[in-house]
């Protein structure tokens, strides 16, 4: 994994690349993409699929209605949020993945179960965010099991940093809410601390919440809990 920031260099803004100064939180990896995945991406992408553009984003004509809208950050392989959006018909979900593979299973499952409320974008999240979210436009945001670049030297690749957290924040309408998991100790131990400075949010817990109902437990997770592995779960409210 490279990394393009120069490493005796404390005056680069946390989010670097040679175009837009800013590390990124992500590797794009050359995955496998299976054949049933290319379909899904031929058949249902044009349907499913959000363009990336430095224009804001109509939510209200991209779903064809009015519904609370909740904005999705690295979403794997899809499972757990076409479980989630199955769940709650009556939300809207842009949910955003860098990786092919990842898209082409999310698509398949939204063709397999029917689900209407889902839009996917494969793009870097935080130039998404950035660019193409309105102020005070989403009624929540998840950040499951990100990348915990555990490696020390790496940590400055983490998602979850003040810069991002406050970009987040401010996309959030008063009251709407931001919820984070990860099943890395000393990742969570740095959420807790960077979300809870932010001052637009409130944690709504006494440090770690509970795991929302709405959050189901995937396969991977329930397999480390059965092993004794923690998982954390955070969930801060926007201030009104």
């Amino acid at each position: 994994m490279s990394d393009n920031t120069p490493s005796n260099d404390s005056n680069k803004p946390m989010f670097y690349d040679p175009s837009e100064h800013r590390i990124r939180s992500f590797v794009t990896r050359a995955g496998r993409l299976s054949t049933a995945q290319g379909r899904a991406i031929d058949t249902l992408g044009p349907q499913f699929c959000l363009p990336y553009e430095k224009a804001p984003l109509d939510i209200e004509g991209s779903f064809g209605r009015v519904a609370p809208t909740i904005f999705e950050i690295g979403f794997g392989m899809g499972e757990t949020t076409a479980k989630i959006a199955a769940g709650m018909p009556e939300k809207n979900f842009i949910a955003v993945e860098v990786h092919t593979p990842g898209v082409g299973s999310l698509l398949k499952l939204i063709g397999e179960q029917g689900l209407t409320n889902l839009r996917l974008m494969q793009h870097d999240a935080f130039e998404i965010i950035t660019n193409m979210i309105a102020a005070e436009s989403l009624d929540g945001i998840h950040v499951f099991f990100p990348d915990p670049w555990h490696k020390a030297r790496h940590n400055k690749r983490r998602l979850i940093q003040a810069p991002m957290v406050a970009l987040l924040a401010s996309r959030l309408k008063p009251g709407g809410y931001l919820h984070c998991a990860t099943d890395w100790q000393e990742y969570a131990e740095q959420m807790l601390e960077v979300i809870g400075a932010e001052s637009t949010l409130q944690n709504t817990a006494e440090g770690y919440a509970p795991r929302p109902d709405y959050r189901p437990v995937t396969k991977f997770e329930n397999r480390g809990l059965k092993l004794g592995h923690g998982v954390w779960d955070l969930v801060f409210s926007k201030r009104a």
